[in-house]
Formats: C-alpha cells, sequence, structure tokens
C-alpha cells in the first residue's frame, strides 16, 4: 500500500511539474471546472452552501496571493522614526527588497483547481444540500469581498507595492549606424 501511495504522489508531481509553464491553459482549465460548477449550480437549483464555501475559499486565496509574503506592517524594525512604517524604495541609494507573495501563482492556481473540484464532487450528495435563502449568501459575500479588497487595496497603497508584474523592462540599445 505504501509503494501504492508513493506512486501516485510522484505521479501528481510529475503531473504538476509538466503544466508549470502553461499558465494561460492553466487558467482557462480553472475557468472551464468554474463555469461546469455554476452552471450544475444553476441547473440543479442547489447546493448553494458549497457555492458560498467555495466563493470564500477562493476570496482567501486571492488574498493571500496578493498579500507579501513579509508583511511590512509586522517589520517595524527597520523604520522606527517613520510614522507611516515601512515602504518599498523610492530612491536609487536605497535597498530594493522585490514583491514576494504570500501564496505563488501555482500555488494558488493548484488550491483553486483542487477546491473547485471537491465542490463539484460536493454537488453530486444530497447531503451538502442545504436549504437556504441563497440572496443572503449572495450580498454578504459581496460585503465581504468589497470590504476585504478595500483593506488589502489600503494596505497596498499605505505600503507601495503593487503584487503585478508587467514583464521585464526592455532597454532600447544604441542605434545601429551603418
Amino acid at each position: 500500500m505504501d509503494k501504492v501511495t508513493t506512486t501516485l504522489k510522484q505521479r501528481y508531481q510529475k503531473f504538476l511539474d509538466d503544466v508549470v509553464p502553461f499558465l494561460v491553459p492553466r487558467w482557462l482549465f480553472v475557468c472551464g471546472i468554474l463555469f461546469y460548477f455554476v452552471y450544475r449550480i444553476f441547473t440543479l437549483q442547489g447546493w448553494y452552501i458549497s457555492c458560498y464555501a467555495l466563493a470564500i475559499f477562493h476570496l482567501n486565496l486571492f488574498i493571500a496571493f496578493l498579500s507579501p509574503k513579509i508583511d511590512p506592517s509586522f517589520d517595524m524594525a527597520e523604520s522606527l522614526d517613520d510614522t507611516d512604517g515601512p515602504s518599498l524604495p523610492t530612491n536609487n541609494n536605497e535597498e530594493f527588497r522585490p514583491f514576494i507573495r504570500r501564496l505563488p501563482e501555482f500555488k494558488f492556481w493548484e488550491q483553486t483547481v483542487i477546491s473547485t473540484l471537491i465542490a463539484i464532487f460536493s454537488t453530486f450528495f444530497d447531503c451538502f444540500n442545504v436549504p437556504v435563502f441563497w440572496p443572503i449568501l449572495v450580498m454578504y459575500f459581496f460585503i465581504l469581498f468589497f470590504l476585504t479588497m478595500k483593506r488589502q487595496i489600503k494596505h497596498m497603497i499605505k505600503f507601495r507595492y503593487l503584487p503585478f508584474t508587467h514583464g521585464k523592462t526592455k532597454y532600447k540599445g544604441k542605434p545601429e549606424v551603418s
């Protein structure tokens, strides 16, 4: 039995290693299974608790994806005299610290896929179909989403970091003289 689990873990890791470079197809797959899940929820007219739990979990993953690994609000040892707390460098003579995510993109993708597949799996069992007034859940989720994102954006502005990059800077060389 131990050999079987080891083999399965190795195959799973091999699969993960193989899909790492395919960023767009991975996220298109996530969109596809999320679309299937939402379609299943609408056609079955139930499992709103599973949908709500999945949405809250995805929100939690997204916040972890947007957050820095080392939170500047806890790292006050560097700037005791600064009232705003530490921030990213603004001058050339300051130390550059790259943005490192608390949850890397690949782990974000992996956890999103796993959680969505578990949510789809839960729709096959009636014990997870708890009767609930779904508009309340939708309203509560949007309130939670907007309040959480407002707090996260304020944190990003206060400590001057942007979790998204637009690729490497491309420098132009000297024009060739012929």
